[in-house]
């Protein structure tokens, strides 16, 4: 199995990979992944990937994070109150339990698909 080094993992020019690569915690101050530009209240307003980071793993493919230019990024749009209102409708479906049909006050879990009382009911009853 072909594993990727550190030393791989640079190649600002982008001849290995494509585009602009970088280490893990070393890429330029003026690029950002999306969850960094969120924090900073702006998103990447239609731009493409400008530059990626990897981090290379032993057992896995390495973990890649894409970048985007800071000073083309667009502020975050307001929620509009329509969009307030789809968000708690769509939370609201996903705290309500399908067998009981309760708001069951936190998110369902997806694996088990009900709330907690009626996915173990044997237990609630020992209690």
């Amino acid at each position: 199995m072909n594993r990727l080094t550190l030393a791989d993992c640079f190649d600002p020019a982008g001849e290995r990979f494509g585009i602009p690569t970088f280490p893990w915690r070393c890429a330029p101050e003026d690029l950002a992944t999306r969850r960094q530009l969120r924090t900073r209240g702006l998103r990447p307003g239609g731009q493409d990937v400008a530059a990626q980071v990897l981090r290379p793993r032993r057992r896995r493919e390495p973990l890649t994070a894409y970048l985007y230019r800071v000073d083309l990024a667009r502020p975050v749009r307001a929620m509009t109150p329509g969009r307030w209102r789809a968000h708690e409708a769509m939370m609201r479906a996903r705290r309500r339990c399908p067998a009981c049909h309760r708001d069951a006050g936190y998110v369902i879990s997806t694996s088990l698909g009900l709330c907690v009382t009626c996915a173990y009911p044997e237990e609630q009853c020992a209690a």
